[in-house]
């Protein structure tokens, strides 16, 4: 007996200039779960909102399967017994990519000094990659991380403009530790910032036992301030006492 292929009909924007991302992204995963997609473009403004005042609806892309609307790109996905991801939900997947990558970044730069990735030159690099990665995500809005830094940081909610400064020092101390040079400037900020990030998270969370979102990666992270944030921090004094060692 032959097997039908299953049909879905699609609606999506594409018009100048335009292509709806989502649109794109209902289409693969239709064909993906083996359907067949009557692709409808909706090419103009006035064809958009004509569709969306014709079947109630607020926004497009719009699938329907046999007949009945299914909705949106996440209507879809929940269809189809897949996971919506919650904007409000807070998660440690950002650290958690960002400490892999930093980590191989120092193994290959290792590999590509030393012939090795495995040095202990590799260990010191993952630690100062790590705080100029993490001094770029907050200096790309660094209006926002401030707002989110001065929820916490105990220097900051004294002296505010500390809030601004944070980014350049740590970003400042991780490019001096990565070529070893200033260390006498770049071990006493990196134990400054470090010391008091440290005490800092360390009383909001296991303190006065606060529920914050931490601005170690931007001020837009959902990142959950706590055992992270503080490793965050007591890396960057490890850090600084680990060059003070070098030049005893």
């Amino acid at each position: 007996m032959e097997c039908m292929t299953q049909q879905a009909t699609l609606h999506r924007m594409v018009i100048p200039g335009h292509i709806c991302p989502f649109g794109l992204k209902a289409k693969h995963l239709l064909k993906r779960r083996g359907f067949a997609v009557d692709d409808r473009w909706l090419t103009t403004r006035a064809e958009v909102e004509a569709f969306k005042a014709a079947h109630g609806v607020q926004t497009t892309p719009q699938t329907f399967i046999d007949g009945v609307r299914i909705g949106g790109y996440d209507d879809l996905r929940r269809h189809f017994g897949l996971t919506v991801a919650d904007p409000d939900a807070v998660s440690y997947r950002p650290v958690a990519a960002l400490f892999a990558m930093t980590a191989l970044m120092a193994l290959a730069a290792s590999f590509a000094a030393f012939d090795t990735a495995f040095t202990m030159q590799a260990g010191e690099w993952f630690i100062s990659f790590s705080m100029i990665v993490l001094a770029l995500l907050k200096l790309q809005d660094l209006g926002k991380f401030a707002t989110m830094f001065l929820n916490y940081d105990l220097l900051a909610r004294r002296w505010v403009p500390y809030a601004t400064l944070y980014p350049f020092a740590e970003g400042l101390a991780g490019v001096l530790m990565t070529a070893h040079a200033l260390p006498w400037l770049s071990i006493p900020v990196a134990l400054f910032i470090g010391g008091i990030g440290a005490v800092s998270v360390f009383k909001a969370v296991y303190i006065d036992k606060r529920d914050l979102k931490c601005a170690c990666v931007g001020g837009s992270s959902r990142v959950p301030l706590g055992f992270v944030s503080l490793t965050e921090n007591l890396a960057m004094v490890g850090m600084a006492l680990w060059m003070v060692s070098l030049l005893l």
